[in-house]
């Protein structure tokens, strides 16, 4: 007795045209898994003729790993049947008359008919989108390390720039106070004149200068991302008027820069290159965003959060804290845009005009900080980005001008001064030996190792630089500690932290010094080290 083969659904000729023609292949099953019905794009994607198809089991379309899943997966939409849209983020495939797989997307809705519950399958084959899918994510992956490459090239190279420069502030600086220290023991002119007042006015406005420089290669090296956070408590305010005239020219001619600042303003804990940073990043994007001019404000508020204000940023909880609000009169954002804005790589910028990480950079300090951070704008409307940096108990530190270096002096002590640079070693051995100390100086590193080791030298503490030729100041210093236990020692360096890091002289128990210092500095941290236990 022949098998009695499932009939045919019957369709209406219009119903029978909709669906020949629908883009996808469909597939039409029952309870069972039978195939009732297919149209023609099912025909051409499986490689089967329609009668080839109705009448058997589905199994003929499913890759044999899929197989013992699929009646399972059947019965439970049976049980519940649910539409199933395109693009339901599914891993699927389908085999074909030749027995090659491919992947594909189905789309699931349920028919009732008098033969009862039916399913149809609208399927769709993404193996070209999958392919280029991959290739644009592989692209983007390349893209990421590339530009990260680029970033760390650069960074390496403000490095260097940094290292030689302050190498040469160093020098500024020392030479500056030797001429100082020299024109306070000269005698006031017989006619009245303030001629030695004057030129230590100019030596005073030279070593400012020096000072300021010093500031800005800080600046640039924590834009390239090479400097270890130094936390400290900040006037947040006096940061924005000590950056205006900076940003001012940043901005360029056609952007005016508007600051209201809140008076007073609570100070907070943070590294002030990163605060610098924050500030950059959000104006450099506020410009960005007035290609043809507009105004940019920086404000900063003294704000009490509640519960309720503080869920709304996000990440924060209840208190007081410095609000720093950067908004433009610019183009404005989507909140497509707002939403992935804190993306690493993520930029609306046109090709070769931003990286993608001034947003992600600002974003990575103000939560390493604490804060919180939040993005206000529409469409040409502007945009505002608040910034909420936790309030910080005590007040900034004041540096002190000129201080008294006579509590500094040396009493005879014996320094052996390490540094390859002559333009610093020779200037600041005079500084030591004019306030007390005997110095010992050399260019080479394994001549002082040759020095520490004739116990006939007297020799209480090594200052040495970090990185020179042929020994790096960590192994000098322990090579001096093997062969004199006794000697203590200071580092100086002009080169950014995370090179200083990896040269081994970032122990928290070092003492370091960053050029350009200052003589109260060389000279108080001397003391402090020679006097400790």
């Amino acid at each position: 007795m022949s098998e009695v083969q499932p009939r045919a659904i019957s369709l209406s000729d219009v119903g029978r045209q909709l669906f020949e023609s629908a883009p996808d292949a469909v597939v039409i099953i029952d309870r069972e898994g039978t195939i009732r019905m297919v149209n023609e794009h099912a025909v051409t994607m499986f490689g089967y003729a329609r009668d080839e198809l109705t009448g058997q089991h589905l199994e003929i379309l499913i890759p044999e790993r899929s197989r013992r899943r699929h009646p399972s997966h059947r019965a439970d939409y049976f049980a519940n049947p649910t539409t199933r849209p395109m693009g339901a983020g599914l891993e699927l495939a389908a085999r074909r008359k030749d027995g090659t797989d491919f992947r594909v997307d189905i789309a699931l809705s349920s028919l009732e008919t008098e033969d009862g519950l039916l399913v149809s399958a609208a399927i769709r084959d993404i193996t070209d989108w999958v392919r280029t899918t991959k290739e644009r994510e592989v692209l983007e992956a390349q893209l990421r390390v590339h530009q990260a490459q680029r970033l760390e090239s650069l960074g390496g190279l403000a490095g260097g720039i940094a290292h030689d420069f302050n190498n040469v502030l160093a020098a500024i600086s020392t030479y500056c106070e030797l001429i100082r220290g020299g024109l306070r023991g000269l005698p006031v002119p017989p006619d009245g004149s303030a001629g030695v007042d004057k030129l230590v006015h100019d030596i005073d406005q030279i070593r400012k200068a020096t000072d300021r420089a010093a500031h800005l290669t800080h600046q640039l090296l924590v834009f390239s991302r090479r400097e270890i956070a130094k936390p400290e408590i900040l006037d947040v305010n006096e940061t924005v008027v000590e950056m205006e005239k900076l940003l001012t020219h940043t901005i360029g001619e056609d952007v005016v820069l508007v600051t209201e600042l809140a008076d007073p303003a609570p100070s907070v804990e943070m590294d002030r290159g990163q605060l610098e940073q924050v500030l950059m990043n959000l104006v450099v994007n506020a410009r960005d965003s007035m290609p043809h001019g507009g105004q940019l404000q920086i404000r900063t508020l003294d704000l009490l959060l509640d519960e309720g204000a503080s869920s709304a940023v996000g990440g924060i909880g209840p208190g007081r804290y410095l609000g720093v609000t950067v908004s433009d009169t610019g183009t404005g954002m989507s909140r497509e845009v707002i939403d992935r804005a804190f993306e690493p790589f993520f930029t609306t910028k046109d090709e070769g005009r931003g990286t993608g990480l001034g947003l992600a950079t600002v974003y990575g300090i103000v939560i390493e900080s604490g804060g919180g951070i939040a993005i206000y704008s529409e469409p040409e409307m502007g945009t505002s980005v608040k910034v909420y940096l936790p309030a910080a108990e005590g007040a900034p530190a004041e540096l002190a001008e000129d201080l008294d270096v006579r509590s500094l002096q040396g009493t005879g002590e014996t320094i052996l001064f390490v540094e390859d640079e002559d333009m610093v070693r020779e200037p600041a051995s005079r500084l030591l030996r004019e306030h007390g100390y005997t110095v010992i100086d050399s260019d080479d590193p394994r001549e002082a190792v040759r020095l520490v080791a004739d116990a006939a030298v007297e020799i209480h503490l090594l200052l040495t630089d970090v990185v020179m030729p042929g020994l790096t100041g960590k192994e000098l210093a322990e090579l001096v500690r093997e062969t004199r236990p006794d000697i203590k020692t200071v580092f100086v360096s002009g080169y950014p932290q995370d090179v200083i890091a990896y040269r081994g002289a970032a122990d928290p128990e070092l003492i370091l010094i960053e050029k350009p210092f200052t003589t109260q500095l060389l000279l108080r941290t001397i003391r402090e080290v020679l006097d400790s236990r």
